[in-house]
């Protein structure tokens, strides 16, 4: 076996050491389940020993897989090094799945996605659209390899990139504030609060805030489940929100919607790059968060 080749042989080794599932792991790793498989048993015949006990349920590690965890770990170390100091002009194809929300995809992520390309041209790039907690789920699974999100996680099996500070704004239509005003904190008596989901996700900004707390009560309540929808449901009238600033910018700009409660200033956040803490491709997703933590959110 040439020298690639067991590189690559040993790429897989680890991404199967690490996720024991071939299926999740091949995934990772940009190969069918049948290619990955293939490269497990040539480096099983190379070294002249099994590494993986496999059965219709489980897949574990062999005494010798274990001890050639931190062998693998420290030749593929040397590897990532090389490639950075040599700027290895060819790379082989990759795959990548990229998780982030429907409306900071469209505005910001998909614009960008053919620069990022045109910088990699052996990555394919796809997209999944979803909620921050499915997005951190999908990635601790594997079924996504990466996502641009604000929510916040304390999982030790994840890590993240710190990318744009994330500012939030309250706000409503001046339509509606003239059919019924919200000046006074007995106002909010009137008004229906609009928000992702029941634990008030984006609220709370607003209510954990110097001077926010939970004066304000509302008439009721409705989620929507997308920050979209939120805004969209807003601009029609149909209720208050804390929407992040960015996505209403232009909207107050031109005085689509007022800000209200204006001396409170909302707690902010950060959009992260997350990924999982053992992804072997770390230097790859670092350069992906350099890039789009040099392009202002829009």
């Amino acid at each position: 076996m040439s020298a690639i080749g067991s590189i690559d042989s040993l790429r897989c080794f680890l991404a199967a050491a690490r996720a024991l599932n071939f299926r999740q792991a091949a995934r990772t790793v940009a190969l069918t389940p049948t290619a990955f498989g293939q490269r497990i048993k040539q480096l099983e015949e190379q070294l002249g020993c099994p590494l993986f006990v496999r059965t219709t349920r489980s897949v574990s590690l062999t005494e010798a897989g274990f001890a050639l965890v931190p062998a693998a770990e420290r030749c593929m170390d040397a590897v990532h090094e090389c490639e950075r100091v040599g700027g290895a002009k060819e790379h082989p194809p990759l795959e990548l799945t990229l998780g982030t929300r429907q409306e900071l995809g469209m505005s910001w992520i998909l614009p960008e996605r053919r620069a990022l390309v045109r910088a990699r041209p052996w990555l394919h790039l796809h997209l999944y659209f979803g909620a921050g907690s499915d997005l951190l789920l999908r990635v601790r699974t594997l079924e996504i390899d990466c996502a641009i999100t604000s929510t916040r996680f304390s999982d030790p099996k994840l890590d993240s990139i710190r990318l744009h500070r994330e500012d939030y704004v309250f706000v409503a239509s001046p339509r509606l504030l003239a059919r019924t005003p919200l000046h006074r904190s007995e106002d909010a008596a009137r008004h229906t609060l609009l928000d992702a989901a029941p634990d008030m996700p984006l609220f709370r900004y607003w209510r954990d805030a110097p001077g926010g707390g939970d004066r304000l009560q509302f008439a009721g309540a409705t989620w929507l489940g997308s920050i979209a929808a939120i805004r969209h449901q807003v601009l029609e009238g149909a209720g208050v929100a804390v929407l992040p600033e960015y996505l209403v910018r232009r909207d107050l700009a031109a005085k689509r919607l007022r800000r209200l409660f204006p001396k409170v200033v909302p707690v902010h956040d950060y959009f992260r790059l997350v990924f999982r803490a053992n992804d072997p491709r770390r230097p790859l997703l670092e350069s992906i968060g350099a890039h789009f933590a040099g392009v202002p959110l829009r």
